[in-house]
């Protein structure tokens, strides 16, 4: 490959579907492959380059399909193969690409290999999976569920334990296992040979954990310990990530694109990661920004926005990756509430400006940036109110928990409410027909009632909507030099309601400026941007040029200006 095939994704604009919340084309409540394939015209509208997958391979559904169980085929929930390929087919028609969610930190407890692993101690795959005695009539160490409670789960039938570090149906794979390694790669390969684009790695830091899976740091008064620093970029993983970057993408012509998800990276782990000359991934997730808002009490524990924390958080970032490496850039995802009522104002008077104004400052740093399913819409977290309307696993292991220990239930509740995944999973918001135009039946959750004026048809054709807003981001990303390759200098660093930076390259410089917060402001911005171009602004009536020095921002006004530098 050349180095601008290489490098493709740089100037790229990555949408994630969310299946079953997407698009359903048989009114069975569930999204599936024929609702996506029904509104890829709508994709291609927004100017997205780059559709990501969540998961949609044949699982038992326990945690909404990152529980696989075969790799090679589509769930029937969602379709069936021959319905994928039609799907890739129209996607590459349109000029765009698919990636796959590759989840292989951890199978189902369904997958073939886990059923034959635990069916005997003797049994040659045995070793596939992490297993180990009792220590002492309990679990091997005292690792803590992600989900909730131990990490060990009891097998009756060889009497060992198997390591699970999502749920107890997500039995960990033991990558030190080559024979695992190469059915990764093999399955990897397959899907390439089947036309896909790229994976996006589902917790890919977690692969290799520390040797003898040693204690963790105990946490006064619980049984369980907060096990990170024992699984994440483990001793191995960058061994393996090169690996498998050799065995599966060398000498395959094409474009493609590789995404870790990271939880816990550090900016010097990244660097690693996403420097080309090692041959690892083209660029990670990490997870410090969307954590700016948690207590000690961990994520349920909600705390409020400090703009700040959350600036420093990004800056630091953008300036670790900036000579080696690259960032992905995105507010929302499957796994994070929505962005406009976390970070924004989902207030109706305010709901649109800021919304927009987070996506100006997120789409002009430096790295790639992601769209969630309704976020170009502006979608609003869900209104929660009672334990019973949550479905997903984590939220709902995390409120029996608190019940069990006797904890704080109303201050779950609002933890739930506010950072809960299912905000991110209510059905998408098609139209104000019923169900939102999702589906003809009854969805599988509940819509946000606030679709009958939030929705996708009141806003594509309308010049100043969210959505109209995303496509000019969208533009400008694929027109702008600078934002692909500019420096990032942060202004105004320390300013609790004011969002600035500058992007520069030899030949143009671009400033943005956000006022994230209601109350109007007048910013020093310099004489240099005297007589500045406005590229974009989310407030209708912003005049064309820069004519003062200084700028006067109404609530949640959001601009960039270009300013050319003479040679």
């Amino acid at each position: 490959m050349t180095l601008s095939q290489q490098e493709w994704w740089k100037s790229a604009v990555v949408y994630q579907i969310y299946p079953r919340s997407f698009a359903d084309s048989n009114g069975d409540g569930f999204g599936d492959l024929g609702g996506i394939v029904g509104r890829l015209d709508y994709l291609r509208a927004l100017g997205v380059d780059v559709i990501w997958l969540s998961p949609i391979y044949r699982s038992p559904q326990a945690d909404n399909g990152y529980d696989i169980s075969d790799y090679r085929d589509i769930d029937p929930l969602f379709g069936t193969l021959a319905e994928f390929d039609a799907l890739l087919a129209k996607v590459h028609d349109l000029g765009m690409k698919v990636v796959m969610d590759l989840v292989v930190n951890h199978t189902s407890d369904e997958h073939p290999w886990f059923v034959e692993s635990r069916s005997s101690r003797g049994t040659a795959k045995r070793d596939w999976y992490i297993w180990r005695d009792a220590r002492d009539g309990a679990e091997p160490n005292n690792w803590g569920s992600l989900f909730g409670g131990s990490a060990w789960e009891w097998e009756q039938t060889t009497g060992q334990y198997y390591l699970h570090l999502f749920d107890r149906k997500q039995p960990d794979l033991n990558w030190e296992n080559p024979q695992v390694r190469k059915a990764v790669h093999d399955l990897m390969v397959w899907w390439l040979d089947r036309g896909v684009d790229g994976f996006r790695m589902d917790v890919i830091n977690f692969i290799s954990k520390a040797e003898g899976l040693p204690d963790a740091a105990a946490i006064p008064g619980q049984r369980f310990a907060h096990a990170m620093e024992k699984f994440v970029d483990g001793p191995r993983v960058h061994d393996y990530l090169a690996e498998m970057t050799s065995e599966v993408f060398a000498g395959r012509d094409g474009e493609f694109i590789t995404i870790g998800e990271m939880p816990g990276v550090t900016t010097e782990q990244a660097r690693l990661y996403t420097d080309p000359a090692r041959g690892e991934l083209n660029m990670v997730f990490q997870f410090e920004h969307v954590s700016v808002d948690q207590g000690p009490g961990g994520k349920f524990d909600y705390r409020g926005l400090d703009l700040v924390v959350l600036k420093r958080s990004l800056h630091r970032w953008q300036a670790a990756l900036a000579e080696t490496g690259w960032n992905s850039l995105y507010w929302n995802n499957h796994d994070q509430p929505r962005v406009v009522s976390r970070f924004g104002d989902d207030d109706p008077a305010y709901w649109a400006a800021s919304a927009k104004a987070l996506a100006t400052v997120l789409h002009g740093m430096r790295g790639t940036p992601f769209v969630y399913q309704g976020e170009e819409l502006g979608m609003t977290n869900y209104p929660f109110r009672l334990p019973q309307d949550h479905k997903d696993l984590e939220a709902v292991n995390h409120y029996t928990n608190v019940l069990e220990t006797g904890g704080d239930e109303s201050a779950a509740l609002a933890g739930l409410a506010k950072i809960s995944r299912d905000n991110a999973r209510t059905p998408m918001q098609w139209d104000a027909g019923p169900s939102a135009g999702f589906t003809t039946g009854d969805p599988w959750l509940a819509v946000n009632p606030n679709y009958t004026w939030l929705n996708a048809a009141v806003q594509i054709d309308a010049t100043e909507s969210v959505f109209a807003h995303y496509q000019a981001l969208i533009r400008l990303r694929h027109e702008s030099p600078i934002l692909v390759d500019g420096d990032f200098t942060p202004l105004m660093a320390e300013d609790p309601q004011i969002w600035a930076y500058t992007r520069a390259t030899a030949n143009g410089r671009l400033l943005v400026i956000a006022n994230c917060g209601r109350d109007p402001r007048t910013v020093e911005i310099g004489r240099e941007w005297i007589g500045a171009d406005l590229l974009l602004a989310n407030l209708s009536e912003t005049p064309a040029t820069s004519t003062s020095s200084s700028v006067e921002l109404a609530g949640w006004d959001a601009r960039i200006y270009s300013l050319d530098i003479p040679h």
